[in-house]
């Protein structure tokens, strides 16, 4: 069997307050879990939801990023902030690719850093 994961990629240009960044990333990973395969959560479920929350360096590379995801056929989830406390109405914070099996998203973010 595979291992299984599910990345959260952070925008390091907001400097989110650590509040904000949790929940952020907590939108993104629900958004990316609710639009998988009944299979692929399973199977992440059984090896404990691994999640690993990597850093982009802004909006453009945020979406270069979830674009490369798409096109690997990878499940993705770009959360939009509603503006109601620390940044502008329909900023884009973060995003998820997964889950599904860690090969193919370290093919698409194994270079990225960890948070």
């Amino acid at each position: 069997m595979s291992d299984y994961k599910q990345v959260i990629l952070v925008r390091q240009d907001l400097n989110l307050p650590k509040g904000k960044l949790a929940a952020q990333c907590s939108h993104a990973s629900v958004e990316a879990t609710l639009k998988s395969s009944e299979k692929k959560v399973s199977a992440w479920r059984k090896q404990g939801m691994p999640k690993i929350v990597l850093k982009v360096k802004d909006e453009k590379e945020l979406l270069l990023y979830l674009q490369k995801a798409k096109d690997e056929g990878l499940t993705t989830a770009l959360i939009t902030d509603a503006g109601r406390t620390v940044v502008a109405p329909g900023t884009k914070t973060c995003g998820a690719i997964g889950p599904d099996e860690e090969k193919k998203i370290d093919g698409v973010t194994g270079k990225l850093s960890l948070l």
